[in-house]
């Protein structure tokens, strides 16, 4: 057999990413918890998954725009409320919400149960963003609302100043 012929066999271990309940990154911003299931290593960079355990009471970002990436979010358990524009949507678990690129967005859990959800990001740009987040809270150093503006505009992300 020839070398050429043995590369285009398929591989006895092909390179599948399995991520058991207890696998994967975790990241810790103040009250949610995230757990980095697939950073875009796997995909060729074009899909990043997290889930996120979004605590009671919990306010999320400053409303905001993504310039290159969607962002879905399908809720596993408990009400999250997202607020797109002007629009406020309850999402109870089953619920799915696709965010294009441009579309302004934030979401927050405001029950008093934790809430889960599964977040994507395509492409998985938007990961690293959360990272550096952590970091600067690892640092010691408070997460002002301008630290978390100058972080998202490093991956081409601006408050929706205009809804403010």
């Amino acid at each position: 057999m020839t070398e050429k012929a043995k590369t285009s066999e398929p591989q006895a271990d092909p390179a599948v990413s399995v991520v058991g309940p207890y696998d994967g990154e975790t990241i810790v911003l103040g009250a949610t918890r995230m757990r980095v299931l697939e950073d875009g290593s796997h995909t060729g960079h074009r899909l990043a998954i997290a889930e996120s355990v979004l605590a009671p009471h919990t306010q999320g970002p400053p409303q905001h725009r993504h310039g290159q990436h969607d962002e879905g979010f399908y809720v596993l358990s408990g009400t999250v409320r997202f607020t797109v524009g002007d629009e406020d949507y309850d999402a109870a678990a089953g619920t799915l919400v696709m965010v294009p690129p441009g579309t302004p967005h934030t979401f927050a859990n405001l029950t008093d149960q934790p809430a889960v959800m599964l977040s994507t990001f395509t492409p998985d740009l938007y990961v690293q963003y959360f990272r550096d987040l952590q970091e600067v809270l690892a640092s010691g150093q408070p997460l002002t609302p301008q630290a978390n503006i100058d972080t998202m505009s490093r991956y081409a992300t601006q408050p929706a100043t205009d809804l403010a």
